[in-house]
């Protein structure tokens, strides 16, 4: 699949997304900053990336936290995952946030998020007046339970 992209000029020398490896579903994002920032724990901040895309339609561009950001220094993405729509034009940000006890410095180019693109459906609603039952019914929000079950 082939995906327009524009660089923006404040990103003119920071690479372009890129797949860290053969088999990543993620390609990396970068922070494309003029000053070095500090995220302080407890903090949120929407980091530009320098990039904006023309997602094909049926598809979107999720954006999601890097799994080492979160377990080194307890920085996750907000709302994630972000959702890339395709009839968006505008430039990526990623909101961070510092669940950390530590300061958390931010440098331009440093990888700072991982986007994934993804198929998606429209779904057309049919109201009814009552659903079809399940084992589980409305249950939720824990009431599986924490463990499994032992037979």
């Amino acid at each position: 699949m082939k995906i327009e992209i524009l660089r923006l000029p404040h990103a003119k020398d920071l690479p372009l997304p890129a797949y860290a490896t053969e088999g990543a579903a993620g390609l990396d994002l970068l922070a494309a900053i003029d000053a070095d920032t500090e995220l302080k724990p407890g903090a949120r901040v929407a980091i530009p990336t320098g990039i904006a895309l023309a997602v094909p339609h049926g598809f979107e561009a999720q954006v999601r936290p890097r799994s080492g950001l979160a377990l080194n220094h307890g920085i996750t993405c907000l709302n994630t995952p972000g959702t890339i729509d395709s009839d968006y034009r505008g430039e990526i940000k990623v909101i961070l946030i510092n669940h950390g006890d530590t300061p958390f410095p931010i440098k331009r180019g440093t990888k700072i998020a991982q986007m994934v693109i993804a198929r998606h459906e429209h779904a057309t609603f049919v109201e009814v007046r009552e659903l079809g039952a399940t084992e589980r019914g409305a249950g939720g929000f824990g009431s599986t339970g924490l463990h499994i079950k032992q037979n």
